[in-house]
């Protein structure tokens, strides 16, 4: 098993458009073929784009391009943008008169930093596939869905650390997988490698630790008042899936987002995972689920430790150690 870059995951272009002075952002993940995919959809809050369409019994099979975007429910018009994309170069679902684009999506909120009132729309929904197309190495930390993405939210903005958004892959044999995640979370994220916490709700410098302020305010009257988060990604690998394999694929993946954000799933998180693939390699499918879950795990990481502080919010990197 050897480490790779997601940018070398057969099949798959992935590209964004970032604007960091309003602290937003979208990515796209391309695929020119056509790639089977499923969603898992876990957290209590999400935002999204034809994931109904991914279900098993549904249609369509292959989509073209999925969206990680920015911006709350405004985000999801990036979707307009990249279907546009798509269309201009023929791509699409084949309906006689025209080749649809399929474009699902799901959207973080970021809108509490840089500025509210710019959101990731079609035009960077547009720049995002174009980038994607051309298969521009991939960059980590404060880009494209991650660019305004904060973790540790219980007690406010101000308590908060810099999320951003993370890769892993891995290689065995011809086999390929790999994860690409936007981590906006609720709840403080662990190096599971360490078992330490590298980025939550803070004081000063010094964790709080989300887990244990929830058990304090159990007894308070609103428990519904962190409305700005949400971790979203997708698993990309040139394994053979059929789309009820993938969708199953994307539950077991949420693994990995419970092994690092603690906690997971909230009701006012919107997590999503989506699963695409690409090829026709022929793998166990238990060991594949386990190498998702733990690509999901070190890409989350990857995105905390790739973090640069950004409109006053502390970044993992800044603390001393």
């Amino acid at each position: 098993m050897k480490q790779i870059s997601i940018s070398e995951v057969e099949g798959f272009g992935i590209g964004h458009a970032t604007d960091e002075e309003a602290a937003t952002g979208c990515s796209v993940i391309f695929s020119e073929q056509g790639a089977v995919s499923g969603v898992d959809v876990r957290g209590g809050a999400p935002g999204t784009r034809e994931t109904d369409l991914l279900r098993p019994e549904n249609l369509v099979e292959r989509v073209h391009s999925i969206f990680l975007s920015g911006g709350s429910a405004y985000g999801l018009e990036v979707g307009t943008g990249v279907m546009q994309a798509l269309e201009e170069d023929s791509i699409g679902f084949d309906v006689g008169v025209a080749k649809v684009p399929i474009v699902p999506g799901a959207i973080l909120f970021d809108l509490t930093i840089g500025r509210a009132d710019v959101r990731p729309d079609a035009a960077m929904g547009y720049e995002a596939c174009r980038n994607a197309m051309k298969r521009i190495p991939f960059s980590s930390g404060n880009i494209g869905a991650g660019t305004g993405a904060t973790v540790g939210k219980i007690k406010g903005p101000l308590y908060s650390m810099k999320g951003g958004m993370g890769q892993y892959a891995i290689q065995v044999g011809d086999l390929q997988i790999g994860a690409v995640i936007a981590v906006n979370s609720f709840g403080d994220v662990v190096d599971t490698e360490s078992g330490a916490l590298i980025a939550g709700v803070q004081d000063q410098g010094q964790f709080l630790n989300t887990e244990d302020l929830l058990i304090r305010q159990m007894h308070e009257e609103k428990t519904n008042r962190f409305g700005e988060n949400t971790t979203i990604g997708a698993i990309v690998t040139n394994a053979k899936l059929t789309k009820s394999q993938a969708t199953k694929m994307a539950s077991i993946a949420h693994d990995g987002l419970a092994r690092t954000v603690r906690p997971s799933h909230a009701f006012v998180d919107g997590d999503t995972l989506f699963c695409l693939s690409s090829g026709d390699i022929q793998v166990d499918l238990n060991s594949l689920a386990s190498l998702a879950a733990m690509v999901v795990e070190r890409a989350v990481v990857d995105a905390l430790k790739s973090a640069d502080s950004l409109h006053g919010i502390t970044a993992s990197r800044d603390l001393k150690r």
